[in-house]
């Protein structure tokens, strides 16, 4: 059950009250985020609400000055995001203060976040350390050229929840904890495709409504071939559309795929962790499944 969070704090000579994000109008949330620059739609805050837990500051006058909030994967992990205050508090606390109700509500847990250039230094200052880059690239997906199949011996299909444990047993060994509840609302929005071999799920790879566009992720996988061929037919399907992926890889031939199907470099972001194992996926066998693309920015 989610717990209704009340505190408040000074600001800059006013008052700022921090509440449940689930009682806050989404319209309110939706103009915060836009102040920022980012992309979210209401339906994707609502996702994200559904999702996980959070807090969002008002100020004297019931506007939204910022938020927070956080996910948690099992019984032991979470992922922190949607941070957010308006630009003008961003140099007076709030941010620290929004993360010190986080830390609390987490405590106990391992948690991992996406920090913006400019919030390196306050999650650095909480004792999270940096990881990797995260590229986000985005643009409308294009052909190039003809596209690639399934590798011989394995066989693309298009995923429903019947595929639900093995992608999440692949994603938790990919990712290394449990995301059932997370994959299992993501599935029910998306488009997926799976690579299959001797009936056995090796890379898999959802895509849905998100932003000004679609948003592929996650994508696992175990080599570049795999990661390409479930990539692929998203990118078919929304060719001449927006279409998003955020990775943590900068190079091989999954990212030379991307960059030929239009995808190009837009921003990055670095993964941070506090006490948790980070799985760079730069570092990969062939042998064992990596997360070629994150789920968002927010829930890792």
């Amino acid at each position: 059950m989610k717990s209704r969070t009340t505190s408040s704090l000074t600001i800059d000579a006013f008052d700022a009250r921090a509440v449940d994000i689930d009682t806050v109008e989404l319209d309110q949330l939706h103009t915060l985020s836009i102040g920022v620059g980012w992309p979210h739609r209401p339906e994707d805050w609502q996702f994200l609400r559904d999702m996980g837990h959070g807090i969002a500051v008002h100020d004297e006058i019931g506007r939204v000055i910022g938020s927070a909030m956080w996910f948690p994967h099992g019984v032991d992990f979470a992922t922190v995001g949607m941070v957010i205050t308006s630009p003008r508090l961003q140099a007076l606390g709030t941010a620290q203060w929004l993360m010190k109700h986080v830390l609390s509500a987490c405590k106990g847990r391992n948690l991992r976040l996406n920090a913006t250039r400019a919030a390196r230094k306050l999650y650095r200052s909480l004792g999270f350390r940096a990881e990797r880059a995260v590229f986000q690239r985005q643009a409308e997906a294009q052909r190039s050229g003809a596209m690639p199949r399934a590798p011989e011996g394995a066989e693309l299909s298009r995923l429903n929840q019947v595929d639900l444990a093995a992608i999440a047993a692949l994603d938790a060994e990919a990712f290394g904890a449990s995301r059932l509840s997370l994959l299992t609302a993501v599935l029910q929005q998306s488009v997926g495709f799976g690579l299959y071999r001797h009936d056995h799920l090796e890379a898999f790879a959802l895509c849905r409504p998100f932003g000004r566009g679609h948003v592929v992720g996650p994508v696992v996988a175990s080599n570049d071939e795999d990661a390409i061929a479930v990539m692929a037919p998203h990118v078919v399907a929304h060719e001449g559309e927006f279409l998003r992926i955020d990775t943590h890889l900068s190079e091989g031939e999954f990212c030379s795929f991307l960059a030929r199907s239009g995808l190009a470099f837009f921003d990055t972001v670095t993964t941070m962790s506090l006490g948790a194992e980070f799985r760079d996926p730069n570092i990969r066998s062939g042998m064992q499944p990596v997360t070629y693309a994150l789920a968002s920015q927010a829930l890792g």
